[in-house]
Formats: structure tokens, sequence, C-alpha cells
């Protein structure tokens, strides 16, 4: 059991929530306080009304997301928006989000248990935004249809279908990006042939990158943005459920993407 504060105070210095830039809409750390003790925690890729109802049957008193309750323009607080604030004050559930912070962390970081996920070591950052990497770089001699098992078994298991840029069947992957979520588009791609990589993985992107992959010479494996970033709000819960002994549920709540 522990208070909201005991939680909060734990993961905004892990991630290190203060210094890490993000979206202004992103709003990392607590997004919504609570009043009582938290014996079970929730986590979640998205803040949505099928995780806030998943969190409330759980008994969970937070709900940890990657994707938190602020995006885009503001909304007034009606409908769907006004029924997930009221199950939560309602239930005394507080929210927590880490997005960028979960991203690029060494150890608990989407990008970082993908690339161990896929028996990847790295050696290096990718996906630049502001002042950090996002992503994870590095080196292989891998074949690029093994990579593209790992990933579709990922993608798969939650809900997802990879999809792939063409390849020949006994092509190698020697240098490799990483980023989960959104990682495709036109700047990771400029950064890719700077950096000298011939594989991307990464949850989606727009159509016209598979185009302008192939005529660089990149082959890219789509493995979903939902897929990709159930890895580390689920490491995350571990760790708080260890550290604090608390229990976990993770709101299964694919998107499809």
């Amino acid at each position: 059991m522990a208070s909201l504060a005991q939680l909060a105070d734990y993961l905004d210095r892990t991630l290190d929530i203060a210094n890490v830039p993000d979206y202004p809409s992103a709003v990392n750390g607590v997004q919504l306080a609570n009043v009582g003790d938290i014996e079970h925690v929730a986590t979640a890729v998205d803040f949505s009304s099928a995780t806030v109802a998943g969190t409330v049957e759980s008994g969970a008193r937070m709900l940890l997301v990657h994707h938190g309750m602020f995006w885009g323009s503001a909304q007034p607080i009606t409908g769907h928006r006004h029924e997930r604030l009221r199950a939560l004050i309602t239930n005394d559930v507080a929210v927590y989000s880490a997005h960028l912070p979960l991203d690029i962390h060494p150890q608990l970081g989407n990008n970082r248990l993908l690339a161990q996920r896929l028996g990847l070591t790295p050696s290096g950052g990718f996906a630049r935004y502001q002042n950090i990497d996002v992503g994870l770089s590095g080196t292989s001699e891998v074949p690029t249809a093994r990579l593209v098992q790992s990933a579709g078994e990922l993608a798969r298991e939650f809900g997802g279908v990879l999809v792939t840029t063409p390849f020949e069947n006994d092509r190698t992957t020697r240098a490799w990006g990483i980023c989960t979520g959104a990682g495709a588009d036109s700047s990771t791609l400029r950064e890719a042939v700077q950096r000298g990589l011939d594989t991307l993985i990464v949850g989606e992107g727009p159509h016209h990158t598979a185009v302008e992959a192939r005529e660089l010479g990149i082959v890219v494996l789509y493995a979903g943005h939902y897929a990709t970033e159930t890895l580390g709000v689920r490491a995350l819960g571990d760790v708080l459920a260890a550290r604090f002994n608390v229990t976990t549920t993770f709101i299964d709540a694919p998107t499809g993407l």
C-alpha cells in the first residue's frame, strides 16, 4: 500500500519527468489526484473510456498510462469526457501519465524493451527530438526475416498486424533503428540515411514513408503503435509492485493500429 505522493515521487524521479522534453499537451506526471491509499495500480497504453472502465472494475486506485488525458486543444468536459472523469472521481482513481520519459528510459523504456524482445543490442540513439534521442540504434548480423517474425508475434499478441516494406528473403539487417509509436516520418528516414541504417522497426507511419523508404533502400517494419508501446507501462507496473508491495493489472485495449 502506498499514497499517490509516494508513487508519484518515485515515478517522477525514476523517469526524470522534470527534465525530459515532450509535447506541451503530454502533461507528464500526475494528471488527476486521488485521496485514499493505493493498493492496486492499473496500467494501460491509452487513457480511454475502455481503460477507465477496466481500472474501476479491477479495483485499482491509480491508472498509469503512456498516452494521457490531454492531447490537442482544450475540449469541453461533456459526453464521454464527462463520464470518464466522473467514474475516476467517484471511485477515487488517480491518473499518472508518462509519454517520452517512458519511451527513452534506459531500462524500462518502450524502445529498450522492444530491442530486447527482438534480440537486438543497442549501441546508440535514434529519432532525435529536441535534445534527446527517443529511439535506439545498433549494428547486427540478423536475417531481416527473423526480425519480421519476432515483430509479427508482438503485433499479433496485442491485436495488430505487422506490415513491412518489401525485402528479399535472404536479406540481412546490419544497421537498425527503433522508434516505438509513430516512429516513421520523413525526419526519421533522413536520420536513418545519415546514420547509415538499413532497417527501421517502428510502431506506425504514413503511407509516404513506405514509398520513401524503398527509394532509400531501407526496410521498415511497422509493428503497431499500440503493440510497441505496451512494453514500458507493463514493466513500470512490475517495478511499482515490487517496490511498494502493490498489485497491478494491465488493461489491454488494442486500437488495431
